[in-house]
């Protein structure tokens, strides 16, 4: 027993010395590559344009990726826990869909009410709410969670596309833009948003680490031994809603990071609870390399990050749906 729990610990150092080195090699790729790219002698003392683009161009854009897919990836992390179902993640229940919805709806339609941040929190709590009253027995049936939220998902998209009918061409292609889900033209302002989002709900999260692995086991299990059930699973639904709208507030919906990222992170790990820090980490290499291949990609226009991520996950939710189905799991 000892020997297996060494050799996960072990394990697990070594996926998490390989993810922060894929890292630091997409962040030198994108710095680095490309018409606008700084040599790599150059990257710790820039002249001249070189400044600008580090500054302004490509290094906020860049740590937003990396906050904000790390920020996915915690938050998928704890819905999936939550559920105890791999489709549990913020783009599937309406945590995603909720936030875009109150940041259109704060920023374009009633706009100076409220900051678009905070909008977006407005909307994923609604959103929650509606899911948690419309399973009838609050997130304590993974099934009706899902189910619940995909109809959710539906009626936030139309409130959005209702926005956009109203908005003018100009706010409506913007708005458009960030329901993509983008990391292009982000500044130092969206990286103090979803800076303090991680550093206040990160430590959140990390707390209830061992609470959660004992509710994967179980509500009967977790509830004698001791960790109630209900409150543990309110906690993580609620440190979850605040990390996926506040990646969602900087880049907007990006699609299946919060799905895929956990997955990737406890198959390369081989445990069996959630993992916290590794999540973190998959994802902040999942959203940074997705926007280095939106960057370099020989393409007429650059697409959204979204459009990609969107692409590659359906093709993994097809695969895990697949999966699932034919081991009677689904």
């Amino acid at each position: 027993m000892t020997r297996t729990v060494s050799q996960t610990t072990t394990r697990q150092v070594g996926v998490s010395i390989g993810l922060i080195v894929a890292l630091f090699v997409v962040v030198l790729l994108t710095l680095t590559l490309g018409h606008l790219g700084v040599p790599l002698t150059h990257l710790f003392a820039p002249v001249g344009t070189e400044t600008l683009i580090l500054s302004t161009l490509r290094g906020p854009r860049l740590i937003v990726a990396v906050l904000a897919g790390a920020a996915f990836g915690v938050a998928g992390t704890l819905f999936q826990t939550v559920t105890r179902n791999p489709l549990g993640s913020p783009d599937v229940i309406g945590v995603s869909a909720g936030a875009a919805a109150g940041a259109a709806a704060f920023g374009l339609l009633w706009t100076g009410l409220l900051p678009v941040p905070v909008g977006a929190l407005v909307g994923a709590l609604v959103a929650m709410a509606l899911v948690f009253a419309g399973t009838g027995r609050g997130f304590s049936s993974p099934t009706r969670v899902l189910l619940v939220g995909v109809g959710v998902s539906a009626m936030a998209g139309a409130f959005v596309q209702f926005v956009i009918s109203r908005a003018g061409r100009e706010q409506a292609t913007v708005l458009s833009a960030y329901l993509n889900g983008s990391v292009a033209s982000r500044s130092w302002d969206h990286v103090a948003i979803i800076g303090a989002g991680l550093v206040i709900l990160l430590p959140c999260a990390f707390a209830l680490r061992r609470r959660l692995e004992v509710l994967a086991l179980g509500d009967e299990i977790s509830d004698a031994l001791g960790s109630p059930s209900a409150n543990t699973r309110v906690l993580a639904v609620l440190a979850g809603i605040g990390l996926a709208t506040a990646a969602v507030s900087v880049v907007g919906p990006v699609a299946f990071i919060a799905l895929t990222a956990p997955q990737i992170a406890i198959r390369l790990a081989r445990v069996p609870g959630p993992a916290i820090g590794l999540s973190a980490l998959t994802g902040a290499v999942l959203l940074a390399l997705a926007d280095l291949l939106t960057q370099q990609l020989p393409l007429p226009v650059q697409l959204p990050v979204g459009i990609l991520t969107a692409a590659l996950g359906g093709i993994y939710l097809g695969l895990l749906l697949i999966t699932k189905f034919r081991k009677g799991t689904l």
